[in-house]
């Protein structure tokens, strides 16, 4: 079914799977965790779980990529996390930027939405040009 779409839509579906993930896993975090430190892990825990299920599904359904073996995989994975850092950066920035403009919940996860948005847009060009690649044996 995915395969069919254009890759633009493609990649707008599994960007939203993605923000949905990180979303969701903050508000649960947070609501177990609460205060500043509530915050900061619900922030880490989204980003994680946000990151890893991105990565799976680029793999798969936009760059159709096949590992050679665990460490191609591991080291794949490494350097989507490190292109990961300066698409982080502009996701943090926005829903931190939200909470403290806005101190609501609600505004700082449209912050993180809209962080994520642009983020996932210049991430697509970093892992086409230097993630997802084929790298001779």
């Amino acid at each position: 079914m995915l395969g069919s779409l254009p890759l633009a839509i493609r990649y707008a579906i599994l960007a939203l799977v993605a923000i949905a993930t990180n979303l969701i896993s903050q508000d649960l975090t947070s609501r177990l965790v609460t205060g500043y430190i509530g915050f900061v892990i619900s922030l880490t825990v989204g980003t994680a779980a946000g990151l890893i299920i991105k990565f799976w599904l680029d793999k798969r359904y936009i760059f159709h990529f096949r590992a050679r073996d665990l460490s191609h995989d591991s080291a794949t994975f490494l350097l989507y996390a490190v292109t990961g850092v300066l698409t982080t950066a502009i996701f943090w920035g926005f829903e931190i930027g939200f909470q403290l403009f806005f101190s609501s919940a609600p505004l700082r996860y449209v912050g993180g939405a809209l962080g994520l948005a642009l983020g996932y847009r210049i991430k697509y060009a970093l892992d086409k040009r230097y993630v997802f690649r084929e790298i001779p044996a």
